[in-house]
């Protein structure tokens, strides 16, 4: 594994305390700081208007329409697969053991029998995918999502997401894998996302304003799944009710 830069170290940690001092303010600002609104929102508009409009949804459209079932499932079950040595490390680190213990189960089951996660044995033993990202690690430990980013042609995210992404990609395999490769996994997994994402996108074409109805879903999501999908209960307002939609529809 490649040593990490110390400037990179230094900068990440500079972060992380930067966040945690945010944690001081109240709840409805630390998760939805947005003092980058000026730069989100045109960025937002190129993103959804043009780069999803002309490049993305087509992309994925020819994609779930012409790759055969088969090989597009097992194509992501290789993408997915090589997520799992990072979930071991991030349940661990949540002290959530057992969870760590099937991700590894999984690990080597789909890796050897499932041919380098082609395939996916695992599943079929009860051992269900459940990713954890470095970012819902330090949602855990109460550290703050921080200022809400919109991240040109990758979408919504936050300075936490950020630094919990450039962590997840230290662990291995994925400090070892190639550019290229990485690339192909990554499209995989955005094809296949925003393949997901198309019988939802009425909600947010119809919705008052899209670029606050996305970056609340986004805070919604993160807080979803730092508390593994049980987070405590808060009075809903209707905005609340149509995000809760729009998110169990893209669960199903």
């Amino acid at each position: 594994m490649p040593l990490v830069p110390h400037k990179n170290i230094l900068t990440s940690l500079f972060i992380l305390f930067c966040l945690s001092g945010c944690a001081t303010t109240s709840q409805q600002q630390t998760e939805q700081s947005d003092p980058f609104e000026s730069v989100n929102r045109p960025l937002w508009t190129f993103n959804w208007q043009y780069m999803d409009k002309y490049v993305t949804k087509p992309a994925s459209q020819a994609y779930a329409e012409y790759t055969p079932t088969m090989l597009r499932t097992g194509l992501y079950n290789v993408a997915e697969n090589l997520d799992e040595p990072a979930t071991i490390i991030n349940n661990i680190l949540q002290l959530k053991f057992k969870d760590a213990a099937k991700s590894t189960g999984r690990f080597v089951l789909n890796s050897t029998v499932g041919l380098f996660g082609f395939f996916d044995p695992a599943s079929d033993l009860g051992w269900l995918r459940k990713p954890e990202e470095f970012g819902e690690v330090l949602g855990v430990y109460h550290v703050a999502n921080g200022p809400y980013l919109m991240v040109p042609v990758l979408g919504p995210s936050s300075v936490r997401d950020q630094v919990g992404d450039y962590v997840d990609r230290l662990y291995w395999p994925m400090a070892v894998i190639d550019f290229w490769p990485n690339v192909v996994r990554l499209g995989i997994k955005g094809l296949e996302a925003r393949a997901q994402l198309a019988d939802q996108e009425g909600l947010i074409n119809d919705s008052l304003d899209s670029y606050t109805f996305i970056k609340n879903a986004y805070f919604q999501n993160m807080r979803y799944k730092v508390y593994d999908g049980k987070p405590p209960i808060e009075e809903n307002t209707q905005e609340d009710d149509e995000l809760d939609s729009f998110m169990d529809e893209l669960d199903e």
